[in-house]
């Protein structure tokens, strides 16, 4: 199970940091994306291309047609509601995600989603051959399913993703 150790932090949308319906928001380090109706959270450690496989899914899924946004890069607001995990970005990088070596590009965005696989990029070599069945990813008290893709040379990361998930 990986989880985000991240402490609330305040919504910049809000002063006193309470979302209009009343949920106080945790600020994990991720980055979300929603394709249709799914909602992605790309977690890890700095540096092991969340950002880069989240913009590929999107540049892939634009490609076919697909409607597909940004929700946050780098920072995420989260919170559990009607138990469901909503993400929205802070005000100060809304529509922006941040590619090394470029600075901060802006996207297609929408202003939340709600999560439902959390995507862990991995790069070789794979320190496991197999993932484990039945992964999670924990934030507080909210879960998601937790799926491993493989960043690979040739490989689109959206047909990855959609084998394992219903795209």
């Amino acid at each position: 199970m990986m989880s985000d150790d991240n402490a609330p932090e305040r919504d910049r949308t809000n002063p006193d940091g309470v979302m209009a319906d009343g949920a106080v928001p945790r600020n994990i380090h991720a980055t979300a994306i929603v394709i249709g109706t799914i909602g992605y959270v790309f977690v890890g450690p700095s540096g092991t291309g969340k950002t880069s496989a989240a913009l590929a899914c999107l540049a892939s899924a634009a490609r076919r047609g697909w409607n597909a946004a940004l929700v946050s890069d780098d920072q995420v607001l989260v919170c559990l509601r009607g138990g469901r995990l909503i993400a929205r970005a802070p005000v100060s990088i809304a529509g922006l995600a941040e590619l090394r070596g470029v600075g901060p590009i802006p996207l297609r965005c929408v202003p939340a989603a709600v999560l439902s696989v959390a995507v862990l990029p991995v790069l070789p070599p794979f320190e496991v051959r197999v993932a484990p069945e039945a992964e999670i990813w924990r934030t507080g008290p909210a879960t998601l399913p937790l799926l491993r893709l493989p960043l690979l040379p040739g490989l689109d990361p959206l047909d990855a993703l959609s084998r394992f998930s219903a795209l």
